[in-house]
């Protein structure tokens, strides 16, 4: 049997604390789904969450529920709890029989003080506790019985609330082990504390937990999940990721920056797995210097000179020819001359179109639809800042998405209709505004048109006619769009999260007309798809 021994928890009772970075990963895995900060969040405490890097599991607090009620059921399936106060009982009659001998020899059985001792002796009340209480103003004659009664009369406490417990649970317990008194006792404070516990969990006070108490309950494992679970809210404000604004909690920039780059790091992660191939060309854009790399200057080359290393050359080349530098200083001549390597890049304007109809909300496509919104701009801003990114999400209805945003977009909930063509509208207005040599829109969507704007600017949906069919005006106006975008000199590359033969076929016409690329991958090598043909379109180097 455990002895538990409780104090108030302070924080230093133990070294477990919770990563905020590793915290904001399993925050933002679950944002990918559509859920914002808050929800997101309360998920987390209810259902518990994994930590990259480590091969522990924060328990939330529906599991921490169940593990205390499992407990308690192993305690009332091993005990047998009948009579535990016995020992007390037959300790207060043996003090009764001191009293009463010692009454009988110094009075006799007639006196008042044998009259009052037996009334007190053989009185009906029913718990123990009350009939040691009976004897509290009583004065004992033997000093024996006076000294063991005050004994009793110091666990009174602990008594009573073994009686109130026993009264409330007596007869759930099935077990059959016999429990002594102390053992009972020990059974009834474990099985008040795990009681306790499961009602501040259940009303979701978890700053009423104690997690080293939880810890001798349940085990190391909960006391450090209830340290997370409690730390996870300050940790993240602590680390500058959470805040609150008019009421709400949201994250904040810093915390929008770091999802992007951890979106970005899973899928260069991913690309290194799939070592997917590239699309070379001889197209040369800007050029910019690399200060970390130069080579000797040749005829034509830009003089993106590199005044050190060419300096230094000549230094080199005087006192290997014994010449001193004149009056007029040192002389450079061409073969001194080094010039810094250059790469080559095209600026371009690129708007991701995301899917947020309904039907996104299937087999993880919305996820990781979102987590390349996140990495193509958390790639743009860091590595070509010069290029400018939008991203425009559709349904029934398209509309430009703030980056700031992106972290908490959801799909659309029960819109099922997918307005691609407003979607191209937008990223040509977008495109038109911030124009570039290489304008580029990407689509992301798991289904064909089936919503679109007349030419008398009327908003139509349309389903498409019979299974397997399609939805001929919308794909009509839709494709019209594609033409004018077209036109412009603008690329659509389309990836489809689905295969069905109506959505392959609407893609097919659109590509044709545009003369974009159209890929079909599952969810978990979207990114890899998209972020490898960014990138090899994007960059050239000469």
């Amino acid at each position: 049997m455990k002895v538990f021994r409780y104090s108030q928890w302070d924080g230093s009772q133990s070294e477990f604390s919770l990563d905020a970075d590793r915290a904001l990963e399993a925050l933002s895995d679950l944002m990918m789904h559509g859920l914002n900060a808050r929800e997101a969040m309360d998920y987390m405490r209810q259902y518990g969450f994994e930590l990259a890097g480590q091969d522990f599991r924060v328990m939330g607090m529906q599991e921490l529920m169940d593990e205390l009620r499992k407990r308690a059921r192993e305690l009332f399936e091993q005990y047998d709890m009948k009579e535990p106060e016995q020992s007390l009982r037959e300790r207060f009659e043996n003090v009764k029989q001191m009293e009463e001998e010692t009454l009988r020899e110094q009075h006799g059985f007639e006196s008042q003080a044998m009259n009052d001792f037996l009334d007190r002796r053989h009185s009906d009340d029913r718990r123990l506790s009350q009939q040691i209480e009976r004897f509290s103003d009583y004065s004992f004659q033997n000093e024996e019985a006076a000294a063991e009664y005050e004994e009793l009369r110091e666990e009174l406490d602990r008594l009573k609330a073994l009686e109130d417990f026993l009264e409330r649970y007596q007869q759930a317990f099935r077990g059959r082990a016999p429990t002594d008194y102390e053992t009972a006792q020990e059974v009834r404070e474990e099985i008040e504390g795990l009681e306790q516990a499961l009602q501040a969990l259940s009303q979701g006070r978890l700053e009423d937990i104690d997690p080293e108490q939880l810890g001798q309950l349940l085990g190391e494992n909960a006391q450090r999940s209830m340290i997370m679970l409690q730390n996870l809210d300050p940790k993240l404000r602590e680390r500058g990721y959470l805040r609150t604004r008019d009421g709400q909690e949201e994250l904040t920039p810093a915390a929008v920056r770091r999802i992007g780059a951890q979106a970005l790091a899973s899928v260069y992660s991913a690309l290194r797995k799939g070592l997917s191939g590239s699309h070379d060309t001889v197209a040369r854009g800007v050029a910019l210097p690399r200060p970390d790399e130069s080579r000797p200057y040749q005829f034509g080359d830009a003089l993106n000179v590199d005044v050190v290393k060419s300096v230094m050359n000549g230094l080199r080349r005087s006192a290997r020819d014994g010449v001193r530098a004149g009056p007029g200083g040192l002389r450079l001549s061409v073969d001194d001359l080094e010039v810094h390597e250059q790469d080559f890049a095209t600026q371009t304007t690129t708007v991701l179109l995301l899917d947020l109809s309904w039907s996104m909300s299937f087999d993880n496509r919305f996820p990781a639809a979102k987590r390349v919104a996140l990495a193509m701009d958390q790639l743009i801003r860091t590595q070509f800042p010069r290029d400018h990114f939008f991203v425009v999400g559709f349904s029934t209805r398209a509309r430009e998405l703030q980056i700031p945003e992106l972290p908490e977009v959801s799909w659309d909930p029960g819109d099922p209709f997918t307005n691609l063509q407003e979607g191209l509208m937008v990223a040509e207005r977008l495109i038109v505004q911030h124009p570039s040599p290489s304008p580029q829109i990407l689509v992301i969507t798991d289904g064909q048109p089936t919503a679109y704007f007349t030419d008398d600017n009327e908003l139509h949906v349309e389903w498409p006619s019979g299974y397997g069919g399609i939805s001929p005006r919308a794909v009509a106006q839709t494709l019209k769009q594609v033409q004018r975008i077209t036109q412009r000199g603008i690329t659509i590359n389309t990836f489809m999260l689905h295969d069905s033969p109506e959505l392959v076929g609407f893609v097919e016409r659109l590509t044709e007309i545009n003369r974009g690329r159209a890929l079909f991958t599952d969810p978990a090598h979207l990114s890899s798809y998209v972020m490898v043909d960014h990138l090899t379109q994007r960059r050239r180097r000469g």
